[in-house]
Parts: C-alpha cells; sequence; structure tokens
C-alpha cells in the first residue's frame, strides 16, 4: 500500500517549470525552486523526474482520537471526538515549535502508519469520530493528501479539520479550503520581525487567510496565538493585534491564547504566566471580540464560553471537560442571543480522554 501511493506519478498540484529548468513549487509563499532530486524546505515536496512529488502521501506519524477542544476548537461540534493525524516536515522554521519531533523530522521511520484516505475515513466513523483533524505538523505541505482525505471523509458524514499556520499561496489557498469544514489557524505574532526572525517566515500571507476564511469561505475557523514571554507578548502588540482582528474578522472568531513552554531551539525563555494570558484576553475584549480564550494553563473562567449579551456561561470548561451547557439550538437559554459556531443539540460525552490507535487494528 505504501509503494502504490507514493508512486511518483501520482498527480501533484501547485507547481510549474522555471525557464531556467528550474521546478518552482507555487503551494507555499516559499516558493521552493528545485533542480532534480532536491526538497523543498518543507522537506516532503521533492522533484522527482521532472515532476513534483509528494513523499508522505498515504503515510502518517500516528493517529490519535482526541476531544475537538483540543485542536483547539470551542466552537465546533463541542465534547466531540476527533481522530487526529500529521505526517511530517513543516514549512515554517519555528525555533519554539512544540511538535518539533513530528514536524522537523528528516527520517521516514518517524512515520509508523500507512494509511488510503479511505482508510482514515471508514476509521474515523467505526472510531465514533465526528470529525478528523489535519494536525501535529502543518497540513497545507500534505495539501493532495488532506484533500484526498477530506473527501473520503465527507462521502461518510465526518468533518475535515485543519490545524495550520495558514502559510499558503492565493493560488493554492481556494481549493484547499475548499475541501475543509473547520479550521484552527495559527497567528503566531503580529510583527514581521517575529515571523522573520522566529518562523523564517513572513506575517502578510498569514493574515491573508485569515481574511480569506472569513470573507470567501463558510469554514468555521478558530485562531490560536502562543503567548512567548518577551517577544510577542507586549500591551501595544496585542492592541494592534486586537484591534486588525477586530477590523478585518469581527466580533465572533473566537481567539485563543496559549501558554509557552520551554522547547525546541527555544528553552532560554521562561513558561508563559497565566496573568499574560489573562491580560491578553482582558486587551481582546476590550475592542469588542465576544469570544476570547486562554489555553495550556487552568481557568476555568478563560477556557469556558459567556453569552456576549446577558453574561451566562454558555459553555463550562475545566481543561478539556465540558461541564455546564446552556444551549438550545445555537442561543443562549437565558436571552436567545445567538451563538457564533456549529454547534448540535446535544452536545457530545467524548471529555478529556486521548486515545492512540493503530489504523491496521481496525476493520
Amino acid at each position: 500500500m505504501v509503494a502504490e501511493l507514493r508512486k511518483p506519478d501520482y498527480p501533484r498540484r501547485w507547481w510549474a517549470i522555471l525557464p531556467d529548468g528550474r521546478i518552482e513549487c507555487r503551494l507555499c509563499p516559499r516558493f521552493c525552486k528545485l533542480n532534480e532530486g532536491q526538497h523543498g524546505f518543507c522537506f516532503v515536496r521533492q522533484r522527482i523526474g521532472g515532476q513534483m512529488v509528494l513523499n508522505t502521501y498515504g503515510r502518517s506519524s500516528g493517529f490519535c482520537v482526541d476531544p475537538i477542544e483540543k485542536k483547539p476548537l470551542n466552537h465546533f461540534l463541542p465534547g466531540t471526538s476527533v481522530l487526529s493525524f500529521g505526517t511530517a516536515g513543516c514549512n515554517l522554521g519555528c525555533r519554539f515549535c512544540q511538535n518539533w519531533d513530528i514536524s522537523k523530522a528528516r527520517e521516514w521511520d518517524k512515520l509508523a502508519d500507512a494509511a488510503s484516505p479511505e482508510q482514515i475515513a471508514l476509521a474515523a466513523e467505526q472510531l465514533g469520530c465526528r470529525s478528523v483533524a489535519f494536525t501535529y505538523n502543518d497540513p497545507v505541505i500534505f495539501a493532495e493528501y488532506a484533500i484526498d482525505v477530506a473527501d473520503a471523509c465527507r462521502e461518510r458524514g465526518i468533518k475535515a479539520v485543519a490545524v495550520t499556520a495558514g502559510y499558503i499561496t492565493d493560488d493554492a489557498r481556494p481549493e484547499f479550503y475548499d475541501h475543509m469544514d473547520a479550521a484552527n489557524v495559527d497567528l503566531k505574532a503580529f510583527t514581521d520581525a517575529f515571523y522573520h526572525r522566529l518562523c523564517f517566515a513572513q506575517l502578510q500571507p498569514v493574515l491573508e487567510t485569515l481574511k480569506y476564511l472569513r470573507h470567501e469561505t463558510n469554514v468555521w475557523f478558530e485562531v490560536t496565538t502562543l503567548l512567548i514571554p518577551g517577544e510577542n507578548d507586549s500591551d501595544a502588540e496585542l492592541h494592534r493585534a486586537s484591534e486588525w482582528f477586530m477590523e478585518n474578522l469581527g466580533p465572533d472568531v473566537p481567539w485563543h491564547f496559549t501558554a509557552f513552554h520551554p522547547d525546541f531551539k527555544m528553552l532560554d525563555k521562561p513558561r508563559t504566566p497565566p496573568t499574560t494570558l489573562t491580560r491578553a484576553r482582558d486587551i481582546a475584549r476590550s475592542k469588542g471580540l465576544h469570544y476570547v480564550y486562554t489555553g495550556n494553563v487552568h481557568d476555568r473562567d478563560g477556557g469556558s464560553t459567556w453569552c456576549p449579551d446577558c453574561g451566562t456561561l454558555l459553555i463550562e470548561r475545566d481543561w478539556y471537560e465540558l461541564g455546564k451547557w446552556s444551549l438550545e439550538n445555537g442561543r443562549c437559554r437565558s436571552c436567545g442571543y445567538k451563538v457564533a459556531g456549529v454547534f448540535e443539540e446535544q452536545r457530545g460525552d467524548w471529555g478529556a480522554q486521548r486515545v492512540p490507535v493503530r489504523l491496521a487494528a481496525i476493520r
């Protein structure tokens, strides 16, 4: 199965041959230019035989059933389970990467599970998952595989979720998101200097992705910002980011501020204090944003959903465990306010459990 899925003539998209004979990848804003045998920055897209090959098609770094809130998505089928998986490689070079053993992998033995799109969709169905998430590393770099999995899932009524940095070109963005039902997009900071120095990337393409999702699609999406002490957590930057967010995305897109812990090549920074997350949340809410959350810390108030109109506790969260539920038909039971999101009449009951699975064991 692996050999069949990885055959070089499997059609790849978003590339062109340049006048000098090199291939230019047009999937992400790096526009890597490749001679025969060369890999792109992401490592998984390679020129072989005069065409672009995705070396990770049909191969995964592992599968796990998670709560949807772990992605994090707080307004998309709350309480349900999601079948999560990734591959290897990444098109960003974040020095603080918290999945670096997967996203920076250069060894194919990291890819333990082989699975066709149909196998993944069937597994999600048999495991009772309402959605499948492309996560751990960025699905943009394995877009063809992600799209095929998403299509197979839709045939079984299962949703597709992209957990991504949003680093994708104008050419590839529409086709990729046309196959997604939900997304969580990392807005890593609000300065080009941060993106250049710590991610080897640019801010503007991410902002374009966020605006595209908001104004050109029906994809439900939420935004996450990992706050790193002394790097992207100043009041001035948080005010600028919140003002841009309100002006361009509106008040109803959820925003998650999450805590950093030392990892990968950024071991010299301390953990993010909970007070920093609360300060960021307060600033964002002061600009009119309705749904602002704190993450990676124990904060019931910051993790729960509150009615923007009457202040009622709508969805109580203690880490990934749901408590009080005060929604009816997606509306506040107290005042009838329509809450933004994708809700069902009953919440899911998956809870906080995280269950690794091997697809070979599922029939």
